[in-house]
């Protein structure tokens, strides 16, 4: 059984700011059945969320800001008109919360609190993890001070790549987890951090590892690249390729 294939927008933002409904209509066309979404300037969720609708692409999650003090309305509103349950925070600042045990008690105060304000509103919360959560304090991975100090209803969006990156095993990580990591990020490259992805398949990223790893629990697999060294477009039309090819995902079209 293999599981759906999504694309956070993020991967194509240069692309999307030029021509959103161009270059969305290219990501249904190559057969990807969901987005993830983030902030697309000059762009409105409503407008975001009808084309979506249009082109029967389902808004997996939503990147955003976390629904407290002066955003909270907000951040609300548009999750209500994109469509979606699941907001994932995609990052706190790795200076002022993973460098000690005493803000990784401050990051899950934050996302507690956030949390229940989510579940509130018929929303689930979520974090994404980035290189940093997997650097060690007191010897233990941050990520995992993290994971214990939150609520069990927050769900972690694992980013395969950038653990793998900061040297932890995204394949045991995902096992671990079970089904409190349902959206993973898929993206591959060298695994080095400063230096550009490539297309998913092309990189050294165990892939059908880590998706086999996450039969049974994942929900969606959603491709990301920050970055690439080769045509943005291409590289996402060669990640569809590559899950569907080797049967990892499936999509609208084989």
């Amino acid at each position: 059984m293999t599981i759906p294939v999504a694309l956070q927008l993020y991967t194509v933002r240069e692309a999307l700011e030029k021509d959103f409904v161009g270059v969305t209509r290219q990501i249904a066309d190559m057969g990807y059945l969901g987005v993830e979404t983030y902030r697309v300037p000059g762009t409105s969720a409503s407008d975001m969320a009808a084309l979506f609708r249009s082109l029967n692409l389902k808004v997996v999650a939503a990147h955003s800001a976390l629904p407290l003090g002066k955003d909270q309305a907000t951040v609300l509103e548009t999750m209500a008109t994109l469509g979606t349950d699941t907001l994932i925070c995609p990052w706190l600042d790795p200076a002022k919360y993973f460098q000690s045990v005493d803000g990784i008690k401050q990051a899950c105060a934050l996302l507690n609190e956030a949390n229940g304000v989510c579940r509130a509103n018929g929303l689930t919360l979520g974090y994404h993890n980035h290189w940093f959560e997997y650097g060690k304090i007191d010897g233990r991975y941050a990520a995992d001070l993290l994971r214990e100090g939150l609520e069990p209803d927050i769900i972690l969006e694992i980013d395969t790549y950038w653990a793998q990156t900061a040297g932890a095993d995204p394949v045991q990580i995902i096992k671990t987890l079970g089904t409190r990591a349902p959206l993973l990020h898929i993206k591959d490259g060298p695994c080095v951090r400063e230096e550009p992805m490539v297309a998913v398949g092309q990189g050294k990223m165990n892939v059908p590892a880590i998706v086999r790893a996450a039969e049974g629990t994942a929900k969606w697999l959603i491709v990301e690249l920050d970055r690439c060294a080769t045509d943005m477009l291409e590289a996402v039309y060669k990640s569809y390729s590559y899950l569907i090819g080797e049967k990892l995902g499936y999509g609208s079209k084989s």
